[in-house]
């Protein structure tokens, strides 16, 4: 899914290179071997991996190094500079290590490192069962074999499609910019090679945690030595006249994403109800199809609870500005808006049914402690479904696919017995038209808003603060900006746009 490198850059590290070149806590975009490759320094310590992320081809170089990581600038990935390993999503492949050579004041690049050490881990559960295949479920079993877990792992999950790209289906897939091949995040190939089963199609009627045992909707039984719940939220649907009829959308699966395109091919005017991020991306994505779309929405402004006032009008003038036109705080007045296509965003609901089914314990989604366990043993939880105790904001549950995908990481290591608690602020990132949006933390409406910068020219940052406290950092245009806030938000330090 990573795009390609652009012409490469910087010094030659097969010719050498001055050590003073990288700074201390530094670094250094070059070259060797035809690759582009990021040289970083701590102390005495030199480091060299692959430039470029993994995710989606973001430049490492423009990114925050943070003791011995390097954290991407365009979706917050990381990777551990001592071994190139991709540590925390949304990147999920490692990028090269490479060897250095130190010549007097000049080091040299010599080539790559062939093998990462193994791990072993510390407990090892008979079985791993995963219910879910979205982005907690498929982190977590890629996770448990990096960990060196060697037992076998069943992913399950209810969708007919292997895990893919979630984020992208309202994005860059819906409005026919991304080809089909970066939707699926592995081939099948990879999920036999890792020796990981996958149940697609397939659903999970009961759990008895007593017996270790579940059962399919195919009607079998299967065993576990562990279990990890990632199921998930399906969208909230309408219950109005009409809702039923078939130019009628929602979005949450592939499938759906591919049946809003073949309409979206004969239809002209579409109506998306809901302002949500969805609800926003999927206009803008259905305005690059060249469709009349007009959003509806409860609210004065878009995204006004979350964003604020200033980020909100922003929004909806970036729409504005490309056609979309907007309905707000008109939902009963009787406005006819005549359409062939309507997709629904208005939010959705975790799926805990089958956990309150099983015992474990429920409200507003599956109650977790900072090691992400539930409170049946041997049952953990992660993403979409979860409310867990964040340090900074209390027990919250968040819709974001990075967040799930670290979540099913964490609770994979403690799975096998790291006990790490799940410490990691929020972060998601949403895409209008050519406005580009990255939050991290955990704000709220009563939030208290400064903006620094110039919105126009989408070049600010908007600072979320709960009296003195700060909760979290909405940035446009500046990427590297908002990696600083989030180690603020990690250290609980003061934070400082710039």
């Amino acid at each position: 899914m990573a795009e390609e490198t652009s012409e490469l850059e910087g010094p030659d590290f097969e010719k050498g290179c001055q050590l003073e070149s990288v700074p201390d806590e530094g670094m250094l975009l070059g070259h060797a071997f035809g690759e582009a490759i990021l040289a970083a320094r701590r102390g005495s310590e030199l480091f060299a991996i692959g430039a470029t992320c993994t995710h989606y081809g973001g430049p490492l170089a423009k990114g925050l190094m943070v003791d011995c990581t390097v954290r991407c600038p365009w979706h917050h990935a990381r990777f551990d500079l001592r071994t190139g390993e991709a540590i925390a999503a949304p990147a999920l492949s490692d990028v090269a290590c490479y060897k250095i050579e130190k010549r007097g004041e000049r080091f040299f690049i010599t080539g790559k490192v062939d093998k990462k050490p193994a791990r072993k881990p510390k407990s090892s559960p008979a079985s791993v069962v995963i219910i879910g295949a979205g982005a907690a479920g498929n982190a977590a079993a890629e996770m448990l074999r990096r960990e060196g877990y060697d037992g076998p792992i069943t992913l399950i999950g209810a969708d007919e499609f292997l895990p893919y790209d979630r984020p992208n289906l309202s994005k860059d897939y819906l409005a026919g910019s991304a080809p089909e091949e970066w939707i699926p995040l592995r081939s099948a190939d990879f999920y036999r090679e890792q020796k990981i089963d996958t149940l697609m199609n397939t659903s999970v009627t009961t759990v008895d945690p007593k017996a270790k045992q579940l059962t399919l909707s195919n009607g079998r039984s299967l065993g576990y030595g562990a279990l990890l719940l990632a199921t998930g939220a399906e969208p909230v649907r309408l219950s109005i006249p009409g809702a039923d009829l078939p130019h009628v959308c929602y979005l949450r699966t592939l499938a759906d994403s591919r049946g809003i395109i073949a309409k979206a091919k004969s239809a002209k005017r579409a109506v998306v109800i809901g302002a949500s991020f969805i609800g926003l991306e999927v206009a803008a994505s259905l305005r690059e199809r060249k469709l009349d779309v007009a959003v509806v929405g409860k609210g004065s402004l878009p995204l006004k609870k979350v964003l604020g006032r200033e980020l909100g009008s922003l929004i909806r003038e970036t729409h504005k500005a490309h056609g979309v036109k907007f309905h707000l705080e008109r939902t009963d007045d009787g406005t006819t808006l005549d359409c062939d296509l309507v997709v629904v965003g208005i939010g959705v609901r975790p799926n805990t049914a089958l956990a309150q089914k099983t015992g474990i314990a429920t409200d507003n989604g599956v109650l977790v402690n900072e090691f992400l366990e539930t409170n049946v043993p041997g049952i953990f939880a992660a993403g979409d479904i979860v409310r867990w105790p964040d340090p900074r904001a209390g027990r919250i549950r968040v819709e974001h696919w990075v967040v799930a995908e670290r979540q099913g990481q964490t609770a994979a290591r403690n799975i096998l017995g790291a006990r790490a608690p799940f410490t990691l602020p929020p972060f998601f990132w949403s895409n209008h038209f050519d406005l580009h949006i990255h939050y991290v933390g955990h704000g709220s409406g009563d939030d208290q808003v400064a903006v620094s910068g110039d919105l126009k020219a989408k070049d600010a940052s908007a600072i979320f603060r709960a009296g003195d406290k700060l909760t979290a950092v909405a940035t446009i245009g500046r990427d590297r900006e908002n990696l600083q806030a989030e180690v603020a938000l990690e250290h609980g330090d003061e934070f400082r746009p710039l």
